[in-house]
């Protein structure tokens, strides 16, 4: 069933709404997380949060009564009652001021600051950007602004272009062998209930994808988490992301890494077929 085109006036008045949570950057999922990553917990309250790892925080909660189809909550609260019922995360762009400490009370207040429709090979999209900031302590720690897209389910009928080629010449490749298991993780991680990552009924016959599909926001953080190794530990300035294409639990896929210059290094991740699936930059301050 087609869903009904958004009203952009309607949409329009969300922009500048804002919302305001507190939450204590607790040990615990920082230490579930590096487990998640299949590494011995080493992080101790007062060091710095590993850039991205604030997404285990100032989690998005409602009932159960509150969710829509997707598992998502349903939108037209905070974020727009956009009429188009397939949610990703498109992209992002952040900004690290300083370090976000383990163990401390911190702030975050979030606004939406532009709604936009355009019309896609698959038909209307609607993309909400929202800014988020995060200060503790009183000081600023970092700003996002994360993309979000609407989109129609697919037609049984429709194309299904693919990406465009991946890099194939990076000096830096390793594989990541995504499983259900690694998705439940990071979905619990984030109370993240979008039924996409672990519902393969779902994913596969309503909303069509080809398997469980793995998070955006994990994969931008595997890429920047390679970056920081590529850098030599050096902390990030800088970070955006774009999704190109998703991808699934069946079959490994590779995070890529060039560095560009002294402080910046291009990133990618690659499908199975050599696809691109993710494009990333990472920004250091200057040594």
């Amino acid at each position: 069933m087609t869903a009904p085109r958004p009203d952009p006036n309607h949409l329009a008045r969300w922009i500048g709404r804002q919302s305001r949570a507190t939450d204590k950057i607790a040990l615990k999922p920082a230490q579930f997380m590096e487990m998640t990553l299949d590494r011995a917990p080493r992080l101790a309250e007062g060091d710095a949060l590993p850039a991205l790892w604030h997404w285990l925080y100032f989690l998005d909660t409602a009932p159960l009564s509150g969710l829509g189809r997707d598992g998502h909550p349903a939108p037209g609260g905070f974020l727009p009652p956009v009429a188009l019922p397939r949610r990703m995360w498109a992209g992002g762009r952040l900004g690290f001021l300083a370090d976000l400490p383990i163990g401390v009370e911190a702030g975050k207040v979030s606004t939406v600051t532009d709604v936009q429709l355009k019309q896609g090979r698959s038909g209307p999209l609607c993309f909400v950007t929202v800014r988020h900031e995060i200060a503790a302590e009183g000081t600023p720690r970092l700003w996002e602004e994360h993309d979000i897209v609407y989109r129609e389910d697919p037609r049984p009928d429709a194309p299904r272009p693919g990406p465009g080629p991946a890099p194939a010449d990076w000096p830096v490749r390793e594989t990541v062998a995504p499983d259900p298991v690694l998705l439940f993780r990071y979905s619990a991680l984030t109370f993240n209930g979008h039924r996409i990552h672990y519902d393969r009924d779902y994913a596969t016959g309503v909303e069509g994808h080809d398997g469980l599909v793995v998070h955006g926001p994990l994969i931008a953080t595997l890429l920047a988490d390679l970056a920081r190794r590529v850098a030599g530990g050096r902390r990030l300035s800088g970070f955006s992301f774009r999704a190109r294409a998703p991808l699934f639990d069946a079959a490994p896929f590779a995070i890529l890494a060039r560095p560009d210059g002294p402080d910046r290094i291009a990133l990618a991740a690659a499908t199975p077929a050599g696809g691109l699936a993710m494009q990333a930059e990472a920004r250091f301050a200057p040594a």
